[in-house]
């Protein structure tokens, strides 16, 4: 990717729970599994889901809608448990030259009066230029991806 020419789409949501507990729903394949994808989404089916949580780790999310396989790929840029989350983001023989990042970043809430404390999180997805009519196709995507992991979380 060019520095300057991404396309940025940025998705924020508040959560009752705590920052650790939003952070390391990312990287849990059983909480991926509630809120990223899967029947709660969308009309799929979850093939398989790796990943391994460090940086330099890379991360495999293998699902099928109408019959077809989409393995949802990247590897981890940044893990800063539990405020920040940076990762590439494609999918595996679509974007292979073209991976985006997605950068998410959690900030505790300070408590007011009997209010809990929880948090915000805002995610910022950089898509190449070249992939900028898909911006709000990916927004509606993540903005219903956090909130089903509130809803999960809240379960």
């Amino acid at each position: 990717m060019k520095a300057g020419s991404d396309v940025q789409v940025r998705v924020t949501h508040r959560f009752e729970a705590s920052a650790e507990r939003v952070f390391d729903a990312w990287l849990d394949t059983h909480w991926i599994g509630r809120w990223m994808f899967g029947k709660a989404l969308r009309d799929e089916e979850i093939v398989r889901l790796t990943l391994e949580a460090r940086v330099g780790g890379k991360f495999s999310f293998v699902v099928r809608r109408q019959g077809q396989e989409i393995d949802h790929v990247g590897r981890y840029l940044e893990l800063e448990r539990p405020r920040r989350l940076v990762f590439t983001w494609g999918i595996a023989g679509v974007s292979d030259t073209d991976e985006s990042r997605v950068v998410v970043e959690i900030a505790p809430r300070e408590p007011r009066g009997n209010e809990s404390t929880g948090c915000e999180l805002t995610l910022t997805h950089f898509l190449p230029a070249e992939w900028a009519d898909y911006a709000d196709r990916a927004r509606d995507g993540w903005s219903k991806m956090v909130g089903e992991l509130a809803a999960a979380l809240d379960r």
